[in-house]
């Protein structure tokens, strides 16, 4: 297990951080990158969308559903490929 890495942005013109572990910063790039956004872009939305929860939590979830969903995706591509 890595050591959380903390990282600095500004949602709305106020600074925030988020400490996340390797591997969940490792797939918000490649998941921004995939949607041609940038780092903070990707941070931006999911802040906007996370109701009561904290920002670093809210990114671990929106994490997890990015990559359930791509495997979802994968799953019924073999199911019908």
């Amino acid at each position: 297990m890595t050591r959380p890495v903390k990282r600095s942005f500004s949602i709305k013109g106020h600074r925030t951080s988020i400490s996340l572990e390797a591997p969940f910063w490792n797939v918000l790039k490649d998941a921004a990158a995939a949607e041609g956004v940038t780092l903070a872009k990707l941070v931006t939305r999911i802040d906007a969308e996370r109701g009561a929860a904290g920002l670093s939590s809210a990114v671990r979830v929106w994490v997890l559903n990015y990559v359930r969903n791509a495997n979802d995706s994968v799953t019924r591509a073999k199911r019908t490929g």
